[in-house]
């Protein structure tokens, strides 16, 4: 018969991430060794129950005060030099197993520097047991009297468990014991004494509420972690002498549950405590110690012990285990005695042992950088990966700290003062352990049979204990035969009693026959009785079944009636609800009209208020440019005007002086040629500005010491040889006034020439002070005009003929030649290039709008 293969429910019930969010801290302990000599210096000190205290022993470096440091470090609970290994296991290991027992995982393990008592406390010593003796102890406590039989249970290859009916369990028992040398250790040896006082527990432990209508299994393995490699402590290697085979390293793999665990490694099945601890013992013996300068045996690789409850349900009958792969629960408590960690300073270790040094710190190192990313990811809620594949140690046990069951760690200390900074680095690591949390493990599920089904099947006749046979009973009850042995051949008295002996035992054998008819005939009338009793019953039964029926059937009629409304409810439903989904489609198209129109009107409305903006603006820049331009067009024909009247105002005056002046001798006429070359050298003559004050008699000065002039020289100006010449520095010398010279400058001047009466050449610098206009131009007001003029030394009057006489005094003629003057004045005319005014009132120019 095939084995049925089987894994744990659990998996398949519960997927990974898919518990509660009620999580767990990784419980830590503490537990304090004694010292070794009574006169050590001590730098750990035990405050309480949940805490303890290191302060720097002599001789080490002070802190930045210049005291001694003293530092603090709480845990879950400190146990101290006295405490017991019974207590220590109440506390830390007790619920552990009490988990395992109802199908949930555990992880133990001790961590600590070289020779603080880790080994101790695991295995513990002659007289006093430590965890792991006191574990199995307590597991086959509770299941003791529920265990399979070996066999019913059997492990394979991929991390899950098979089951045999009893038969073929018997087969594969037989098998075993026939082998030579059975691999599995039997639980009628003797225990080897030098094990047997450690796993002697006093104290009787057991686990509450254990499942009596299941059958469990315990398999146990062990292995170890050499230089981060995995090596089998329960493997049988054949011994060759010749050439000694080495062992074999495993792998790690991870089966369909995502669980990792060692390929090929041995599980064998125990039934009692000394046969498990036997096992370990076995292995242990293999295990890689050295002595070191720290430690005499000093653990050079770290071992796991694990202990897998295999549990089934019985069946119905409580007979046989369920032949239901489903209902198989496989739970496994991991004990983990870690390698101390060491410095190679201290330890004086060399070659191998130092090779083994810095692996074992390698793969201690990591554990602690796992414990630190799962506290940063926990507590700040990053996502930052995990190394667990750093090393063979986190990544075999990193299914439990993704929350496959509880964890917890005893963090061993030597308080000797020369373990100070390694202690320290322990404490620090302790710190942030117990800040990880790990998901709380779920209850494994219930099969659904009834309860009690055990006891039930013993109460019912079923086969109890050392009850005997009815056979037996029988048999008894027989006399008994006499001797049958004839030693002599006279012997006449062996054979009668023989045969009397017989003949009794006939005749008791027909009166039980007779009574066994009778009694037969008793239990046919009984049987009889039953049957009919049975039959009226049945009958009753039926009768009620008949009319249970028929309120059915009425209950059916009704279901359908019911259906039948049900489903015209349902129809009448379908179309409400097809009817509201087109008001409410008709709902959504009216209300996004409504956004649009609403948005529309608003851009509208917006478009409207720049427009409005914009014409205003546009009005304001209009009326504004065309009051400037009125302004300006004011101005200018004023200024036209002006000079108009400046120069009929002129030409009046020269005609009042001609005509005024006293008549004399006529002077003589300068030819055409010198007058055509007067009029060419004459330049533009200054206008005045309106509303310019009246010329002052006094000359002014031709400089400014502080203010900047424009020197307007036109380009038709005559250079003369004259030693006076007009001078301004830091002038700015133009031909024509523009607008950009006269906005840099605060004063002006012309320099004007122009043909006097005489026929010599007269220069007038016409000043003015340059002002800003509210058109932004520059406007001139003259204010003063000097005037340089030439005469003749032998004061020699132009006549207008050379033929005409002189003066006797020397002086000239009283009179004028009218002709000449007239000619003169008459070239200043209207709409000539005369009028400074007028060319030299400098306005912006503007573009007609």
């Amino acid at each position: 018969m095939k084995p049925a293969r089987t894994k744990t429910p659990r998996k398949l019930l519960v997927k990974k991430g898919s518990q509660t969010s009620l999580k767990d801290p990784v419980g830590v302990y503490c537990r304090v060794r004694p010292l070794s000599l009574p006169d050590q210096e001590c730098c750990i000190e035990v405050i309480n129950n949940t805490t303890v205290q290191l302060h720097t022993p002599e001789g080490y470096r002070l802190n930045r005060n210049g005291d001694y440091k003293e530092t603090q470090y709480s845990f879950k609970q400190v146990f101290g030099t006295h405490t017991t290994q019974k207590e220590l296991f109440d506390v830390v290991a007790n619920p552990l197993v009490d988990d395992l027992i109802h199908g949930k995982n555990g992880l133990l393990f001790t961590y600590g520097v070289t020779g603080s008592g880790k080994t101790h406390t695991m295995t513990g010593s002659p007289g006093e047991g430590g965890l792991l003796p006191r574990c199995l102890d307590m597991i086959f406590n509770s299941i003791g009297t529920f265990q399979a039989k070996r066999y019913v249970f059997k492990s394979n290859d991929r991390n899950s468990m098979d089951i045999q009916c009893e038969v073929d369990a018997l087969l594969e028992r037989q098998k075993r014991e026939a082998m030579p040398n059975p691999k599995t250790p039997s639980g009628k040896r003797q225990v080897d004494p030098e094990f047997a006082d450690m796993i002697n527990v006093q104290e009787f432990c057991k686990a509450e509420e254990v499942d009596e209508d299941s059958v469990y299994g315990v398999f146990v393995s062990y292995i170890e972690i050499y230089n981060n490699y995995i090596y089998d402590l329960l493997e049988e290697v054949p011994f060759d002498p010749i050439k000694p085979k080495p062992p074999q390293s495993k792998l790690l793999r991870e089966d369909k549950n995502h669980n990792m665990y060692v390929a090929g490694c041995t599980e064998v099945e125990v039934k009692s405590t000394e046969e498990a601890f036997e096992v370990f013992w076995r292995g242990q013996k293999k295990r890689r110690i050295a002595n070191t300068h720290l430690n005499r045996e000093s653990s050079r690789s770290h071992s796991v012990f694990n202990i897998k409850l295999v549990q089934a349900p019985l069946d119905a009958d409580g007979d046989n285990v369920l032949q239901e792969k489903e209902q198989i629960t496989i739970s496994q408590l991991s004990l983990v005695d870690l390698a101390g960690s060491e410095r190679t300073n201290r330890t004086k270790a060399e070659g191998n042992r130092l090779r083994e040094a810095g692996n074992i710190n390698q793969s201690l190192m990591t554990l602690r950088t796992c414990m630190e990313v799962l506290r940063e990811n926990q507590m700040y809620g990053t996502n930052k990966m995990v190394p667990y594949r750093d090393s063979k140690l986190t990544h075999l046990f990193k299914n439990y700290f993704d929350g496959e069951g509880k964890v917890r760690m005893i963090v061993c200390v030597n308080p000797k003062a020369e373990d100070y900074e390694e202690s320290l680095q322990v404490m620090r690591f302790a710190e942030v352990t117990q800040e990880v949390e790990v998901a709380r493990p779920v209850d494994r599920a219930i099969c659904g049979l009834t309860p009690g089904r055990r006891y039930r099947n013993q109460a019912r006749g079923g086969p109890v204990g050392d009850e005997p046979l009815v056979t037996e009973v029988v048999l008894q009850s027989f006399p008994p035969l006499p001797s049958c042995e004839l030693l002599d051949i006279n012997d006449e008295q062996t054979l009668p009693r023989l045969i009397e002996a017989l003949e009794k035992r006939h005749h008791l054998r027909q009166m039980m026959i007779e009574e066994f008819h009778k009694q037969s005939i008793t239990f046919k009338a009984l049987l009889q009785e039953f049957d009919n009793a049975v039959l009226n019953k049945e009958n009753y039964i039926q009768g009620k079944l008949n009319e249970k029926e028929k309120v059915i059937s009425g209950q059916k009629l009704e279901i359908e009636r019911l259906e039948k409304k049900n489903k015209t409810l349902e129809y009448k439903i379908e179309i409400l609800e097809k009817t509201t989904t087109i008001y409410e489609e008709d709902k959504r198209t009216l209300q996004q009209e409504l956004e649009a129109q609403s948005q529309k009107l608003q851009r509208q409305f917006s478009d409207k208020r720049r427009l409005e903006a914009r014409l205003q603006g546009m009005v304001t820049e209009t009326t504004m440019k065309w009051e400037k331009e009125c302004e300006r067009r004011v101005a200018a024909k004023q200024l036209e005007m002006q000079n108009k009247l400046w120069v009929k105002d002129e030409k009046l005056k020269q005609l009042k002086a001609i005509v005024t002046e006293p008549k004399a001798e006529k002077p003589e006429r300068p030819s055409r040629e010198r007058d055509r070359e007067k009029v060419t050298q004459r330049a533009v003559s200054p206008s005045p500005v309106p509303n310019a004050p009246p010329i002052r008699l006094r000359h002014r000065r031709s400089r400014s010491a502080g203010d900047r002039w424009v020197d307007h020289k036109p380009a038709s100006n005559v250079q003369t040889e004259t030693v006076m010449q007009p001078h301004v520095p830091h002038a700015i010398t133009v031909s024509v006034a523009n607008e950009k010279a006269l906005a840099k400058c605060e004063k002006y001047m012309l320099t004007h020439q122009e043909l006097a009466s005489d026929g010599e050449i007269e220069t007038k610098l016409i000043k003015g002070d340059v002002y800003k206009t509210r058109g932004g131009g520059q406007s001139v007001q003259f204010t003063d005009i000097e005037t340089l003029k030439q005469e003749s030394p032998t004061g020699r009057k132009r006549r207008s003929s050379s033929a005409a006489p002189a003066q006797p005094d020397g002086t000239e003629s009283e009179w004028t030649d009218v002709e000449t003057r007239c000619s003169v004045a008459v070239e200043m005319r209207a709409g000539s290039q005369l009028g400074p005014g007028y060319q030299h009132h400098a306005q912006p120019k503007r573009k007609k709008p």
